[in-house]
């Protein structure tokens, strides 16, 4: 199927807002709409229906849930104003679409510094638990309660054409996403923002020459690897932290036994069921990538040490003066919980890079 007729598809399903295998929502006590920007086979929703599938199955059907998946109820950028003002009840949120209105996540956005994306979850959690501006960004001004955070797990930089060395990306047009941008423009690239919609058909029309900052589970979903099937590994570390919200008056009048299945669900997901979901998704999407033509690369060591370099601190430097001091925010106290989470979790993540899986094969 084409990644066109693949949206199209996924678009009915989705704007007839159809329940995944959950009891009759017109049997529920509290039917919740969840309202999610992309498809449903997208890296983080793998682990959104999981956790929504086990709120309904455990709430004995008393919670039904309501699916509107690749913006058919909010349009991109919608998302963060519509759980806020409670239009919709929950959805995924990705900090990159929402940069002026999140400053303080926007200090969770780096890479080349850790290795794992079950690592960055935790380190996530660590530092809204522990940096009190980043809980009132989404407790207060947003008037949300953070169900879980979740992340894109892994984002290879995607090319048209093979490339020989990191060199070779100086001029190429390549799709950015949040921080992203920031790693392309290090390396010599354009960066070319666009909405993950938009990106296969500007590969088609060779608009771009490449994608970087789309996680590996949904580049296949979407298909980018018809038209791009050269992923290469550049040592950059785990992609993109997100969260999933929920509305906070829908919250407080949630009963408490409701409100102990979803924390007891969080809790799951971080004792281990984030990285078991991911593993076998990203252990499927790595055999259907290479089934489909995929070529798995990586830069050397000596190379992927010379791009980090190139990134990092920088790119961490540029959101404290740019972004935090603006913004009121004691960027390097945010830095500092974030470097003592880093090593509390760093070696502890059982997340496989999708080369890693391809070389088990």
């Amino acid at each position: 199927m084409k990644r066109r007729d693949f949206l199209k598809s996924t678009g009915a399903f989705a704007g007839a807002g159809l329940i995944s295998g959950l009891p009759g929502l017109a049997n529920a006590a509290t039917s919740l709409k969840f309202d999610s920007y992309v498809s449903e086979t997208a890296g983080p929703s793998w682990v959104d229906r999981w956790f929504l599938e086990e709120l309904a199955k455990r709430s004995n059907g008393d919670i039904g849930i309501k699916y509107y998946w690749a913006g058919s109820l909010n349009r991109v950028g919608e998302h963060l104003g519509a759980v806020r003002d409670g239009t919709s009840e929950m959805t995924l949120i990705a900090p990159g679409y929402y940069q002026a209105e999140l400053p303080v996540t926007r200090g969770l956005e780096w890479y080349f510094r850790m290795d794992r994306a079950d690592e960055l979850q935790l380190v996530c959690r660590d530092v809204y638990e522990n940096f009190a501006p980043l809980r009132q960004e989404w407790e207060e001004r947003h008037r949300s309660k953070v169900l879980y955070w979740t992340n894109w797990n892994y984002a290879p930089l995607v090319m048209r054409d093979p490339i020989s060395s990191i060199a070779d990306i100086k001029g190429k047009k390549i799709r950015g996403y949040g921080v992203a941008t920031d790693v392309i423009e290090s390396l010599g690239g354009i960066a070319v923002p666009m909405a993950a919609g938009e990106v296969y058909q500007a590969l088609e029309r060779g608009v771009l020459d490449g994608v970087y900052g789309f996680d590996f589970v949904t580049a296949v979903a979407y298909k980018l690897h018809e038209i791009a099937p050269n992923f290469y590994d550049i040592g950059d570390g785990p992609h993109a932290p997100a969260v999933t919200i929920m509305n906070r008056r829908v919250w407080e009048g949630l009963p408490a036994e409701q409100q102990q299945i979803c924390t007891d669900l969080a809790d799951e997901l971080y004792g281990g069921k984030f990285a078991e979901i991911y593993n076998k998704v990203l252990a499927d999407y790595v055999r259907k990538a290479v089934a489909e033509g995929v070529v798995f690369a990586s830069l050397s060591d000596e190379e992927k040490a010379q791009t980090k370099a190139l990134v990092q601190p920088a790119q961490v430097d540029k959101w404290i003066e740019t972004v935090a001091r603006p913004n009121g925010i004691d960027g390097a106290a945010m830095q500092a919980v974030v470097e003592e989470a880093i090593a509390r979790h760093a070696g502890t993540g059982t997340m496989k890079r999708p080369i890693e899986i391809a070389a088990d094969l």
